[in-house]
């Protein structure tokens, strides 16, 4: 009977993160895998146990110990996005996730030293609208930085193809997945990481996956806490007491929206900000076991588009683990213009900006330019941020971001704006050459004055142009002339020409 009691406990299940590691790592001793989980589980019997740790901005205190490390068993996948139309004129001539941020940077430079930064090196970025400019960033940026003879990482680019099997387009965020799963599945790696390349913040994914791991969760989703005020804007999830989402809620109002409050300090947060913040929405950021998307995406949902909409409540629906991750920092979606106007200014905020890039342990990383210093020439500037390589002569600048190799001219006044710069420089023969024949060179002409405004690279304005939005027009589509207006920002497009004393603050029939 001993032997037979001993030969029923060496055939006991195995837990999920158990099992995970063996596949992993095949030649490894379950039964002493399984005494050590069995004295940990005891330990943590003692102890109050967390289930998902808290995430902040400030990654200085990472404690995170990972086994088998993020390097080797984590591939990271950031989607694209779709047209950007909210984005447009933005995104005219560009991706989404191509989009300039910050002076110096590209919106998909976030998620990408995110990972990088986490020890996630295995990269893909799934995209198909004017995947171009992307291409070319994405190569230049990390193309040669991360591979070497002991370290398979990679940065690269996956774009929507036709193929006998599937002759569609990506039809959303999961299909994207799905429809390349035949190459992700090849990576010997215990999770996929699911991220968007449209949003600003910093975060340690380390213990995200970690948290994943240690609920035995087979998905876990990242939650952002909030108020109520702001809460009718996302969509948002209920816990029960272990952190286990058991409802989702697309933008609810009234009796619903008071139905989904949650208590936060189950997620880390304390008391007093859990009941300012009592709800928690998702951030489209998602930790997936491998075996557990394969089987989501090919049989349980093969006809599913949507991660936040279908796959994710369609697997709460049929029993699967899908656990809560609070993070508790800055986080933006910067999905229309409005919000990416927001994000940018937010940086030149003092004392203390919404988003610093200036992170030792956390740096965002972009493409090595090699610029020289800006000059700044008996200028006025303030509170402002300036990219590498600009120019600046003589003029005002005030509560503005400036981009790389941005030209402005004497006495220009820009006032709350974010200038994006310029793609290359013109030399003094071009920009004789232009004079001659009554051109206007690349960068902000003497004498122009703009306030809230956003002007895309490769700009010419010309002399005396007055870009200020003094009716207040909300919206406004005047493309053959060069300019939108979405929510009151005036938005100049990528290489337009605005001539010399030109007025854009007309009301528009």
């Amino acid at each position: 009977m001993a032997m037979m009691a001993m030969g029923a406990a060496s055939w006991a299940p195995i837990p999920a993160p158990a099992r995970a590691a063996a596949a992993f790592y095949p030649g490894r001793d379950l039964a002493a895998a399984r005494r050590r989980r069995g004295a940990a589980a005891a330990v943590a019997a003692r102890r109050p146990f967390v289930f998902t740790p808290r995430a902040v901005s400030d990654s200085r205190s990472s404690q995170t110990c990972l086994d088998p490390d993020a390097s080797t068993s984590v591939l990271g996948i950031i989607l694209g996005g779709g047209a950007g139309t909210r984005l447009y004129p933005l995104t005219k001539k560009r991706a989404k996730p191509a989009v300039p941020l910050g002076a110096n940077y590209r919106l998909i430079d976030i998620p990408v030293s995110n990972c990088l930064n986490s020890n996630v090196s295995k990269i893909y970025v799934l995209t198909q609208f004017n995947s171009a400019s992307l291409n070319r960033h994405l190569s230049r940026a990390y193309g040669n930085n991360i591979s070497g003879y002991k370290n398979e990482g990679f940065v690269e680019v996956l774009a929507a193809q036709q193929s006998p099997e599937n002759p569609n387009w990506f039809q959303g965020t999961a299909d994207a997945v799905r429809q390349y799963l035949w190459l992700f599945e090849e990576h010997n790696v215990m999770e996929f990481l699911i991220l968007a390349g449209d949003h600003l913040y910093r975060m340690d994914y380390q213990k995200f996956i970690q948290a994943h791991r240690e609920t035995d969760a087979d998905i876990t989703v990242a939650a952002l806490p909030m108020d109520e005020e702001r809460a009718t804007a996302f969509g948002l999830m209920k816990i029960d007491d272990e952190g286990r989402i058991i409802e989702f809620a697309e933008k609810p109002k009234g009796e619903k929206l008071k139905s989904m409050m949650v208590d936060t300090t189950i997620l880390g947060l304390d008391t007093e900000r859990a009941k300012e913040l009592p709800y928690i929405a998702s951030m489209g950021i998602y930790v997936f076991s491998k075996d557990v998307m394969l089987k989501l995406l090919r049989e349980n949902f093969p006809a599913a588009n949507d991660f936040g909409s279908e796959v994710i409540p369609g697997a709460t629906e049929i029993g699967m683990r899908v656990q809560a991750y609070l993070y508790d920092g800055y986080w933006e979606d910067i999905g229309t213009i409005e919000a990416f106007y927001n994000a940018n200014l937010g940086i030149t905020k003092k004392p203390v900006p919404d988003f610093s890039f200036y992170d030792r342990s956390a740096p965002i990383y972009t493409q090595p330019r090699y610029l020289p210093p800006s000059k700044v020439l008996d200028a006025d500037v303030t509170d402002s941020v300036i990219g590498e390589g600009c120019v600046i002569r003589h003029c005002t600048i005030n509560h503005s971001v400036v981009g790389l190799r941005s030209c402005i001219s004497e006495g220009a006044v820009i006032e709350d704006s974010l200038l994006m710069g310029a793609d290359y420089y013109e030399t003094e023969t071009d920009k004789k050459a232009l004079s001659e024949t009554g051109g206007i060179p690349i960068g902000i002409g003497k004498n122009a004055h703009i306030r809230k405004a956003i002007i895309d690279k490769n700009a010419r304005i010309g002399e005396n142009v007055k870009i200020i939005n003094v009716d207040n027009i909300q919206e406004a589509s005047r493309e053959t002339d060069g300019y939108f207006i979405k929510s009151g920002i005036v938005t100049v497009i990528k290489d337009a020409l605005i001539p010399s004393g030109t007025e854009i603050n007309i009301y528009i029939y």
